[in-house]
């Protein structure tokens, strides 16, 4: 399985790997260097608390529920500040979490949005020398560059998006460009940008607009590159090259929040539905044109998630479910079976994510659960962070970074 999310780990070679498990990975973008919330790390903290095995604290201005990206010794997040509505881009200090620069990127009135959402819910994406962000100017998607000494090295405007319930598109890399996928109610944009500068590479409007918030999920599947994109009352692959339609599933449902994930071993791939019918959905990636009646390997209520998406791990599929007592289940991958249920989870907007077999998941409440893997139920452990918290975590170079409503912080030993 390779992924697309920086040039720099295309290559996917064992050595690679190997190398990664030893020294540590970065974290570029939405949901990791595979943009799947899988970690190839081995010595990850299991158990913490506010204060227990805490590297550091920082405070952070603004609001936001983007999730930090980490490439090195920095640290990059956005946020709003709510004083002169400026849409802001954030770069601290991995050793200490100082704050190094806060940079303006957009300063507009604020766009209608969900009660849940934020004016600075996209996370960034970084190729190693710049950082990409996003925003919503008025009904104008904003896409922006910086590089890591917090210089604007270009901003494009690649088209339009509305929503009553605000922004949430984060962008990801692939080779060349950087790609953006903003399904609105009337209208929306997928766009390729250079990364260089910015100009458009290739654009299209999606079909049956209704508004969605899944971030594409890109990486090389049934032998050929795809981008898959819930949203429109659809889960559509293109190819990420020139945006050419390979495949179509109608549904299950009409809105989406999820980023899908790719389960290599099952050859699937599983995504969920949101509004309004939570579905989660098997997909043999394989078709061309409409294959809504000759791809889907399965479909299920149970386990469905509303906004976090599901994660893959070994012959399983784990998701935080989002109806009664809101458990966490795990599936089996190549069925839909599901095989365990941890009950009174909490509510949880964050995506799960991996590493060493064991997921992590994170609650609203700021408490993770740590599960292990397997065809029946073993909780690792139950940390309490004391905050609250909706964006997801990050796992980098033996720490974990968790974004609380209010500060940043580093689990794990210090650097």
């Amino acid at each position: 399985m390779k992924t697309v999310h920086t040039c720099l780990l295309v290559l996917g070679i064992t050595a690679l790997a190997a190398q990664s498990k030893a020294l540590g990975e970065n974290w570029p973008g939405w949901r990791g260097p595979r943009g799947d919330g899988t970690s190839l790390e081995t010595r990850v903290p299991t158990k913490w608390s506010g204060t227990d095995n805490v590297a550091w604290k920082t405070p952070l201005p603004g609001i936001g529920h983007s999730s930090p990206v980490v490439w090195g010794d920095r640290i990059f997040l956005t946020t709003a500040i709510a004083e002169t509505k400026d849409r802001a881009l954030l770069c601290l200090d991995r050793k200490t979490g100082r704050l190094l620069w806060q940079k303006t990127v957009l300063q507009a009135p604020w766009e209608a949005k969900h009660g849940e959402n934020s004016y600075a819910s996209s996370t960034p994406v970084t190729d190693g020398e710049k950082v990409f962000v996003t925003f919503l100017d008025g009904n104008e998607v904003v896409v922006a560059a910086y590089d890591f000494a917090g210089e604007q090295k270009w901003l494009a405007r690649p088209g339009h998006f509305d929503s009553g319930w605000g922004f949430c598109h984060s962008p990801v890399i692939f080779e060349d460009n950087v790609l953006v996928a903003c399904c609105g109610k009337t209208s929306g944009v997928l766009a390729a940008l250079s990364r260089s500068d910015g100009q458009k590479v290739w654009s299209l409007e999606p079909k049956h607009p209704v508004q969605s918030f899944s971030v594409p999920l890109i990486m090389e599947m049934a032998g050929r590159m795809q981008m898959i994109v819930p949203g429109n009352k659809a889960i559509t692959s293109y190819d990420p090259r020139d945006g050419k339609e390979l495949w179509t599933v109608d549904g299950p449902s009409t809105e989406f929040i999820a980023t899908p994930v790719f389960h290599a071993k099952a050859g699937l791939v599983l995504g969920a539905s949101s509004w309004p019918t939570r579905f989660l959905v098997a997909i043999k990636p394989d078709g061309a044109g409409n294959v809504t009646a000759s791809k889907v390997a399965w479909q299920t209520k149970e386990g469905a998630p509303y906004v976090p998406s599901p994660i893959a791990v070994g012959a399983y599929v784990l998701s935080s479910a989002f109806e009664g007592q809101k458990p966490l289940c795990c599936l089996e991958a190549a069925t839909g079976k599901l095989l365990w249920q941890l009950e009174a989870a909490g509510l949880h907007h964050a995506s799960p994510v991996t590493a060493n077999g064991l997921v992590y998941f994170l609650n609203d409440d700021g408490v993770t659960h740590v599960v292990k893997a397997g065809p029946a139920l073993e909780l690792v452990s139950r940390n309490a962070l004391g905050e609250k918290t909706y964006a997801s975590p990050v796992i980098s170079q033996g720490q974990i970074f968790l974004r609380g409503f209010n500060h940043l912080y580093c689990i794990g030993p210090a650097k």
